[in-house]
């Protein structure tokens, strides 16, 4: 267990919202906040860094007739209809629930009820496979 980094007798109940360095008591943290041991971390350019690490794949996913390739999937980063779609909160927070839903099917089907997900799903599919002269045609006289 971590000591106190201002009395350094008591365990660690807290820790410093700038530094993150460990305190037990009120009295502790005001003389510490006060200190030039209390500088400011860069908390916000870290959680940013680790906000868009990619996770790590333990193997690489089987191929199948469904598989976008990797190239393809790149260049959905360069698409600014997406990066507009994304500044969207709620979109983003459907994105994080089907990302750790226990059943992601039932939470895609879901998802696919909302205009603002269908929307994002079809922007990604015109970067990833762009529809066809003849798909557009089909589309136009289904419209």
């Amino acid at each position: 267990m971590e000591t106190c980094v201002n009395c350094e007798e008591n365990t660690r109940k807290y820790k410093c919202s700038k530094c993150e360095a460990p305190y037990c008591s009120v009295a502790c943290y005001k003389e510490h906040k006060d200190s030039p041991q209390c500088a400011t971390k860069d908390l916000v350019g870290k959680k940013a860094e680790n906000a868009f690490q990619e996770e790590p794949t333990l193997h690489v996913p089987f191929s199948t007739d469904d598989t976008v390739p990797a190239e393809k999937l790149q260049q959905l980063e360069h698409c600014q209809e997406l990066r507009n779609l994304l500044h969207n909160p709620h979109l983003r927070s459907l994105l994080q629930q089907i990302d750790v839903a226990m059943n992601a099917q039932t939470a895609m089907m879901a998802a696919m009820q909302e205009p603002l997900f269908v929307e994002f799903a079809n922007a990604c599919l015109q970067v990833v496979e762009p529809m066809t002269d003849a798909e557009k045609a089909e589309l136009e006289l289904c419209s």
